[in-house]
Parts: structure tokens; C-alpha cells; sequence
């Protein structure tokens, strides 16, 4: 078995599919127990690791006798109740027999919507990983709602690979890898070895056909994951349960293409740069176990983005203007979105609340914006009500007290005349997520407005910024 020299944080997820007979419900218990031996043995090497289970509602048909999941809400919380204790019951005993103590971390989006939920979790996480215990984690069906629900495991062991900032995600699945088509019904379909751009190889591959009856995932959930993953900083790997031993060659493997000489140096951010030291023709190519890699961001996005980007189910939406679109695009915006770049909002929501960043969709056979709509000025230089007052051009968003001599009342009289166009979710594209700062009354009110006239129309002014930590996901 090969040695990963580096200790690092693994999150492994193993699906429905590879812990139950999809037909017979029965436990799969070799590939459990290789999955345990593979985990223990790399907590010898002084790797932490995570556990990431699925298949509660599997194991409740079993214990049931029940042919196949029911349809209903309630029905599947009622077996993911009566299987998830048989479930962990089941890898205490086989972590057991190795002396390996684990915990049970049952979550849902819900539980770390809350920013001092959120970090209590990880705190938690931190502390059994510190004491050398094995946290098996599954998403809490059984209280779950669509609201709140992770919607399928692969996305919950990329929220928690991203909280823990782990180094490696590996999927476990009935396949090893990603593949162009689905391997089991096209002979021809090849396997995709190395992904630096997920955005790239969804139009390569068919992601439709995959997944069994049990599970709710599919090969689709799994590009999702790994977008979540490789964009918090996680290596992410799909390769095959049912050689989980797999795992410390394929570390081992990575490592060996970085250090290398002569070979192609494949950094986990996803860049390839040639070594100038020729290499040893008696040195002998370093057999790939099969497995697809998605690279990690080069840039990976820092926690909180992350947290309100993914844990964070959105309570409205704010519709910006294409020059704010581009200005959000840019690193050095800082993700802070000024009242003057706002066109209106979709939906009530509260300060506080996580919150879609929307642009309008175009007219079906229109050219492109006016100029002047597509130039990445500063926000602040982009007014859309020049009926109001003309923002200042300089590059603080806090102006001169000028413009203030317009009275609040006219103000306000002139604010509530202009007209609110009736948007809905069809209307528009999301292009990324942030925090509001202000409720959606607010916005409404200060909309296309200098961060000069907050104070006088909301009557205070605790940021400038209408809506921060913004993730721009859709680039101009």
C-alpha cells in the first residue's frame, strides 16, 4: 500500500449505491469494511478524516421490507429515521473492530444558514478530528425540508470538505471516474482523466444516465460538488468504492507528478508548468489508478464567501446593472455592492438574509448594451436616476454635502414617483450571491441612488454597501 507522506484532511463520501444492494437493501459489508480499513490505515499515516455516509433510507427498506423508496415527504423521513440509527449502529461496530471510535454529525442546510451555527459546527468538527475521532456525517433527513435540504450528499461533503478547508474530497461511486458518456451502456465512452475547468467539460460528457434507484445523485450532483470543492481550495476526486485502497496511490500518484523530474508538474491549482530538468529514461512512468481529478482553484474563495455562496438558501433577489456586473466581477471590488448600481428587487426579504444577484436577461434578438451600460466605471459614476442628482466621480461613494440641500421630504416625494417595474424570476439570470445589509424595502427605496442619501431616506445609514460578500459566479 502506498504511504502519503503529507498529512492532510481527506473527506471521503460514499454513496447509497456502494453501501446497499440496490435491489436486495442488504448491507455491502466488503466494501464497508474496505472503506474502514482504508480509513483507519489513513489515520496511521496521520491523515484526519471524514466520513461522509448516504444511505439511512436504504437501510430503513431493509429493516422495513419495504420494495423501493416511497414517494411521499414524510415517508422518506420516516425510514431515513428508522435506518439512520441501523446505519451508524452499523459502522460503530465495523470501526470497532479496529478500535476506531467515530461520531455521528447529522446536518442541514438549515443548521449553518446561522454564521455562529456555522462556525460552532466547524469548531466541533475541528475538536473530534483533534481527538482522533472519525466524524461520519449525513444530512438530517428526517427533519429536512426542500428549504433546508442539501438536496443530496455529494453537496454536503463539499460544504463540509469547504468548512474544514480539507485538502482532498474524493467521491466514492459505482464508477471510477467521469466519463464523455455513460460507460456501462456506450463501449466507447473515455474516461476524463484531469478537470481544470467544470464550466468547460459539462458540454463534453452526459451527466443524465448515471446514478441508481437508491440515491438521489447522479454524476450531474457530483460536477456540483466539485464546483463547490475545487472553488473553496479542495482537491476533488471521483474514483470507484469498490477500491477504496485506491485512494494512497492516487495521493501518491499526484504527488509523484509534482515532484518528478522531466514530467509535466500538475499542481493541484490546476496549472501545468514543465520541470527544466530532463528526465531519467530509466526512471519508470508511475502507473495513474483510474480516477477523474478536478483541480482546485488557484484563488479559492475565502470562508464567509464560501458560507453565504453555499450554505445559505437565498430569500429574495437584488437586480444590478451590467456596469455594476463587471465592477463585481473584478477581485478588487471587494464584493460590496453600492445602492447606485441596484435596479430593483425580487421577492421580501430581511437584512441579514443571503440574497441572489440578478441581471436582466435580453431581449430576444437585441444587439448588445449601449456603450455607456457596458463600461466598468466605478459604481459610484453609474447613476440611473440623473433626474435625482449627478453622483460624484470620485472614488469614494461619500460626497460632498452638497447634494444634500435637496430636503428630505422632496426627496423622498421624488423617490416615490419613479416607476417599479414588475420583474420576476423568468426575467432575469442569477450571476452570483451576498449577504443584504439592508431589507428589501430598503433597497427598493434607494435604488440607482448615491450612498449619500441613505441616511435621509432610511433615516440610517449603518454601511454604505447595500448588499456585501458578494460571490460573482457568472463573469461579464
Amino acid at each position: 500500500m502506498a504511504r502519503v507522506r503529507h498529512p492532510c484532511t481527506i473527506v471521503i463520501k460514499l454513496g447509497t449505491s456502494s453501501i446497499v444492494h440496490e435491489k436486495t437493501h442488504q448491507p455491502l459489508l466488503s466494501t464497508l469494511s474496505s472503506v474502514v480499513e482504508t480509513v483507519v490505515h489513513l489515520r496511521q499515516q496521520g491523515h484526519k478524516v471524514v466520513l461522509v455516509s448516504s444511505g439511512a433510507i436504504g437501510v430503513g427498506l431493509k429493516r422495513m421490507n419495504m420494495p423501493s423508496r416511497p414517494k411521499s415527504l414524510s415517508g422518506k423521513q420516516a425510514l431515513a429515521a428508522i435506518g439512520q440509527g441501523r446505519l451508524i449502529a452499523l459502522w460503530d461496530n465495523l470501526f470497532g473492530q479496529l478500535d476506531q471510535p467515530i461520531a455521528q454529525v447529522l446536518l442541514t442546510r438549515g443548521d449553518i444558514s446561522d454564521r455562529t451555527r456555522y462556525l460552532n459546527a466547524v469548531n466541533t468538527f475541528k475538536e473530534l478530528l483533534s481527538m482522533g475521532v472519525v466524524p461520519i456525517v449525513n444530512e438530517n433527513d428526517t427533519v429536512s425540508v426542500s428549504e433546508i435540504k442539501f438536496g443530496d450528499n455529494d453537496t454536503l461533503s463539499a460544504v463540509t470538505s469547504s468548512m474544514l478547508h480539507a485538502d482532498y474530497l474524493f467521491l466514492l461511486t459505482d464508477v471510477d471516474g467521469l466519463y464523455t458518456a455513460n460507460p456501462r451502456k456506450d463501449p466507447f465512452a473515455k474516461q476524463i482523466e484531469v478537470v481544470t475547468s467544470i464550466a468547460t467539460i459539462r458540454s463534453q460528457v452526459s451527466t443524465t444516465t448515471l446514478g441508481s434507484s437508491l440515491g438521489t445523485g447522479g454524476m450531474e450532483t457530483k460536477l456540483i460538488a466539485a464546483e463547490i470543492a475545487t472553488g473553496a481550495g479542495v482537491t476533488t476526486i471521483i474514483s470507484s468504492s469498490k477500491n477504496p485502497e485506491s485512494i494512497f496511490s492516487i495521493i501518491e500518484y499526484h504527488n509523484l507528478q509534482k515532484s518528478t523530474p522531466g514530467t509535466p508538474s500538475e499542481s493541484l491549482s490546476g496549472r501545468t508548468s514543465p520541470t527544466t530538468e530532463p528526465a531519467d529514461p530509466a526512471t519508470p512512468t508511475p502507473f495513474r489508478p483510474p480516477h477523474t481529478i478536478f483541480t482546485a482553484s488557484v484563488l479559492p474563495m475565502r470562508d464567509l464567501k464560501s458560507w453565504t455562496t453555499h450554505t445559505l438558501f437565498p430569500a429574495g433577489s437584488v437586480i444590478i446593472d451590467s456596469g455594476a456586473h463587471s465592477v463585481l466581477s473584478r477581485r478588487e471590488s471587494g464584493g460590496r455592492l453600492l445602492a447606485v448600481g441596484v435596479h430593483g428587487v425580487i421577492g421580501a426579504f430581511a437584512s441579514g438574509q443571503a440574497v441572489r444577484i440578478v441581471i436582466r436577461k435580453r431581449p430576444e434578438g437585441s444587439g448588445s448594451d449601449d456603450m455607456a451600460a457596458r463600461m466598468p466605471v466605478p459604481l459610484e459614476t453609474q447613476p440611473t436616476t440623473p433626474t435625482l442628482v449627478a453622483a460624484s466621480s470620485m472614488s469614494s461613494s461619500i460626497v460632498s454635502l452638497e447634494p444634500l440641500s435637496m430636503s428630505t421630504a422632496s426627496l423622498a416625494d421624488n423617490v416615490a414617483t419613479r416607476p417599479v417595474d414588475e420583474v420576476s424570476d423568468a426575467d432575469v439570470i442569477e450571476v452570483g450571491r451576498g449577504l443584504a445589509n439592508y431589507n428589501s424595502a430598503q433597497i427598493l427605496k434607494v435604488k440607482g441612488l448615491n450612498s449619500s442619501y441613505m441616511p435621509q431616506l432610511l433615516g440610517y445609514a449603518d454601511s454604505e454597501y447595500v448588499v456585501e460578500n458578494i460571490t460573482i459566479r457568472v463573469p461579464p
